[in-house]
């Protein structure tokens, strides 16, 4: 196995493992590999140090007993970055699915729906950061979604 230092084309930089450098290359080629933070699939080996490690590390008893080595804190972070990463993909497909979209009118909208003047529904769209202070200020709950994009292939 081997760590590769990875760079997206947004300067997001992570690690990730791969079974030998000639999987490395045709996964980068065939755009197989995601970023963690943006999810560009625009992805390319990053500028790195070689790195030997051992099968085994010492333990922290200092007694000379070794253990299996851990996953780097690094790469640890990349799978939990992922995990996060496919959380608001499904989250994003399930508003898609369930919610109306509105535009730019989602102020307005959700005005409207808080004061009964029109039929209640679930509604998404976009606002200012001025006009979401307003509608919290009035009292209208709304919530604030990162939005990944889809697909940057």
């Amino acid at each position: 196995m081997i760590l590769y230092d990875l760079v997206c084309h947004k300067d997001h930089g992570f690690e990730v493992w791969f079974r030998d450098a000639t999987a490395c290359s045709e996964q980068l080629a065939a755009k197989a590999v995601r970023c963690p933070t943006c999810g560009s699939k625009k992805v390319s080996k990053a500028l790195m140090a070689p790195n030997v490690a051992s099968k085994t590390t010492e333990t922290p008893r200092g007694d000379g007993a070794k253990a299996a080595a851990l996953p780097s804190k690094a790469a640890m972070e990349t799978d939990e970055a992922g995990k996060l990463r496919r959380a608001l993909v499904e989250l994003r497909a399930k508003i898609e699915r369930d919610f109306d979209h509105v535009g730019p009118q989602f102020a307005e909208e959700a005005r409207k729906i808080h004061y009964g003047e029109t039929e209640h529904r679930n509604i998404y769209g976009e606002t200012t950061p001025k006009e979401a202070e307003d509608l919290v200020e009035e009292g209208i709950e709304i919530s604030r979604v990162p939005w990944l994009p889809k697909d940057d292939a």
